[in-house]
């Protein structure tokens, strides 16, 4: 039976950067839930008899959700749904999910990065049928479809048993729940030479890997530990739970800070890594050297050829705007295209499907390839093992010689978390109408070369970004960036991205702060941070 449930709208279910994110409460709310997912189904064309795949980072208020969404993908006409057991998916196991079983599309149930619990975040996103977000277009559809709903359509049926692997029947739809990892880890054994890794584990190579108590620990523990051989213990925090237990699980050098006091600390191990709510992003540490997203971004660009999947080298790499310009050098030393987008990784989808670019990356811990459609933190994990094993030396041996080929971009990012909505906004209106003048001038010594606010003219379907950043690049290829982040629930986030580059020959052994502290002090004479914001310091600097 199926049930059409009068509603009414709310007005505050604009998708952002990765779909809707708020409050756990918010979606607890009678019919919020319902209203964004029959928004979804209402904005798509097409699906009728098709697979929709659905799965989550386990945080709480997800398995609920789960039932609400399977119900619903009956009551609206879809042939079958793929649900991760438990209700467990990564971001980038959903992505090639999609992709193998030639889906329609996914409903991701994730805020990613952000805290989890019972008055933390929850998300909704939807993927389309490349295993990729939803393009602007769908989602500005969603978001106008929300405005207006006045009802969504629900099957009346009793609770699914999501952790047992097996098909159920919803009326005419079948659901069929699988092992969340498995076609994940057997894709990771087709990109990269696991024996040659096996070999690193065997000779004693010691490796820590912090799942955070999130998405990837099942991922990690299987990979890492069962199929390349990584001695028990390796995966640390690998059981998922609804709060994360406790910790916020960002893959930064505050939120990992054990991590990386360990690979500083005596008896390091060789190498450390983790990854975050979803599963999507990254942190590199070597023994005694933290590698920045960005600069690793460069390193996995310059190094993929080692790798089976990438032998026959790249086709273009991308990056988002904010992030620094290593990886431009590598670009033009391999005799590729470097494409810069907006952040948010569905604005890489067009370039990997038209075979443009091979890798992508992103400052704020992303990175990925053309093997699925968003990013993914472990396949970033396995080819840094790849490179270490094929390559035989050390993190720092690596990095350090990278950095003599091409020089370094010292890099840093700067978050102003949860700063007033209205404050946030003047701030970067402020920023733009400056622009005109700051070519030419100096700010704090330094001389401006240009200044824009960053538009995006994607070259495969001619479509136009506007306002996706303030950028100052000053002489010497030195720049600083303003956004405003799209992934909070709460207020704004300020994020500056503070970039200065040393040459091959320069002197890449400062520490990164005092290396910055000139363009620090330049961000502030121009932007007014202190004013705007009433803040001190950054809330995270990473």
């Amino acid at each position: 039976m199926i049930n059409i449930v009068a509603t009414k709208p709310f007005d505050d279910q604009k998708p952002g950067t990765s779909g809707l994110r708020k409050k756990v409460p918010v979606f607890q709310q009678p019919n919020y839930a319902e209203n964004f997912i029959q928004s979804i189904f209402d904005s798509l064309e097409g699906f009728e008899g098709k697979d929709l795949v659905i799965g989550g980072d386990g945080r709480y208020f997800n398995r609920e959700v789960i039932q609400i969404a399977v119900r619903m993908a009956a009551a609206n006409g879809f042939g079958s749904v793929i649900i991760g057991q438990g209700g467990i998916l990564s971001t980038p196991a959903a992505s090639h999910i999609i992709r193998k079983y030639k889906a329609f599309g996914g409903i991701i149930l994730s805020a990613s990065h952000n805290p989890g619990g019972p008055k933390e975040d929850f998300g909704i996103k939807y993927n389309i049928g490349n295993g990729g977000p939803a393009p602007e277009n769908v989602t500005d559809a969603i978001y106008a479809r929300t405005k207006t709903i006045d009802s969504y359509r629900i099957a009346d049926a009793p609770e699914i048993d999501i952790d047992t692997i097996g098909t159920h029947d919803i009326g005419a739809m079948k659901v069929r729940v699988i092992d969340s990892v498995a076609d994940y880890a057997q894709m990771m054994e087709t990109l990269f030479d696991f024996d040659a890794i096996r070999t690193l584990f065997k000779g004693g190579f010691r490796m820590a890997f912090d799942a955070m108590h999130a998405v990837t620990g099942p991922y990690a523990k299987e990979i890492l530990e069962n199929r390349l051989g990584a001695p028990e213990g390796t995966a640390r925090n690998f059981v998922p739970l609804p709060d994360f237990g406790g910790h916020h699980p960002d893959p930064n050098l505050v939120y990992a800070k054990q991590l990386y006091d360990d690979l500083m600390g005596e008896n390091a191990p060789d190498f450390g890594a983790a990854s975050d709510g979803d599963g999507d992003r990254n942190l590199i540490i070597g023994r005694g050297i933290f590698v920045t997203p960005s600069d690793s971004l460069a390193l996995l660009a310059a190094n993929a050829h080692l790798a089976p999947a990438y032998k026959d080298g790249l086709k273009g790499i991308a990056r988002s705007m904010p992030t620094s310009c290593a990886a431009d050098r590598v670009a033009e030393k391999l005799g590729v295209g470097l494409y810069e987008t907006p952040t948010g990784w569905k604005f890489f989808g067009n370039l990997l499907d038209a075979g443009l670019v091979t890798i992508c990356g992103e400052e704020s811990a992303g990175t990925g390839s053309d093997h699925i459609r968003e990013k993914d933190g472990l396949w970033a994990v396995l080819l840094w093992l790849n490179i270490l094993a094929v390559r035989k030396q050390s993190v720092a041996e690596i990095v350090t010689g990278h950095w003599s080929e091409y020089g370094r971009n010292y890099y840093a990012r700067h978050d102003y978390e949860a700063v007033e909505t209205d404050r946030a906004n003047t701030l970067i209106k402020e920023l733009r109408d400056k622009l005109p003048t700051l070519v030419g001038h100096g700010i704090n010594g330094l001389t401006v070369v240009s200044a824009d606010d960053f538009a995006y003219h994607d070259p495969v379907d001619g479509s136009v970004s506007e306002h996706q950043g303030v950028r100052i690049l000053f002489e010497g290829g030195s720049r600083v960036v303003f956004r405003l982040s799209g992934t909070g629930t709460s207020g704004a986030t300020l994020r500056v991205y503070i970039e200065r580059y040393e040459a091959a020959d320069g002197d890449h052994t400062m520490e990164t702060q005092a290396a910055l502290s000139g363009l620090i002090a330049a961000a502030e004479a121009v932007a007014g941070i202190r004013k705007h914001t009433g803040r001190d310091k950054p809330s995270v600097v990473t």
